[in-house]
């Protein structure tokens, strides 16, 4: 049996739903708008209507077996948008609600190891993001980044910008995923830009800066080349830490 669902985490979590309820087995996972030759055209297929209700009840069923900190491990892996650790997520949370408690301490699961090594790599990508992140100082106040992490990892981010710059505004924009978080200095919200105003946040296009901005973009510049040692370079441990991907929004590799 395929199920189709609409690609967001509560959908995912209404798959889980509508397996016991109907007690499907042998499922495979398929979200809208992915590749046809994806599906298998032997199977039937389920079109999976998302309901926050039902999808509530997963969670805080989920939460009960496995602890709040743990049940968003779910979510962050999730936020890698593979198909496979999506499948790989439902998996464990069917054989959690069937009886298998301790599933995720079973590394030898192929299921758990390719939960686990994706969870690794969506912590790693957001620790990243609160590293690399770069913001410049429009005339108006705004402060704003643009980033294209490999994982959607920006709503693991927004808490720790929220609490570092809770007396500014700023906006950081997911380029690759087409939306940003906007903080206004009370709440955050979510927002989409049309194509004119992604080309003004790239670093190509023209947009007015703060008269400061580029002076202490400036000053970054001279500490970080004053602090590099020649002689202790090491590029390929500096490639492990700092990825190349990374270098177009930092200010100081430009």
């Amino acid at each position: 049996m395929i199920y189709i669902f609409d690609g967001t985490y509560n959908g995912l979590l209404c798959c889980v739903f509508e397996c016991f309820e109907k007690k499907d087995t042998n499922i495979r996972l398929l979200a809208e708008g992915q590749d046809a030759l994806q599906s298998d055209m032997f199977s039937a297929s389920t079109t999976i209507v998302t309901d926050a209700a039902k999808a509530k009840r997963v969670l805080t069923g989920l939460q009960k077996l496995v602890g709040r900190p743990v049940s968003m491990d779910f979510f962050r892996v999730f936020l890698s948008e593979d198909i496979k650790a999506w499948t790989a997520a439902f998996t464990i949370m069917r054989r959690l609600f069937s009886g298998e408690t301790k599933i995720l301490q079973n590394y030898g699961d192929d299921d758990v190891l390719y939960f686990t090594q994706t969870l690794k790599k969506v912590s790693r990508e957001r620790h990243r993001m609160k590293a690399f992140v770069r913001f410049s100082k429009s005339s108006d106040g705004l402060f704003f980044a643009v980033i294209e992490p490999d994982f959607n990892v920006l709503p693991l981010i927004v808490d720790f910008f929220k609490k570092r710059y809770a007396d500014q505004q700023w906006l950081i924009y997911d380029l690759k995923r087409e939306y940003g978080i906007l903080y206004d200095k009370l709440t955050v919200s979510e927002v989409n830009l049309t194509s004119i105003e992604r080309q003004v946040l790239t670093k190509d296009a023209i947009i007015t800066l703060d008269a400061e901005d580029e002076h202490f973009q400036n000053l970054w510049k001279r500490y970080y080349q004053s602090t590099n040692i020649e002689a202790r370079r090491n590029m390929k441990l500096h490639l492990q830490h700092v990825p190349r991907r990374y270098w177009k929004y930092l200010v100081e590799k430009q």
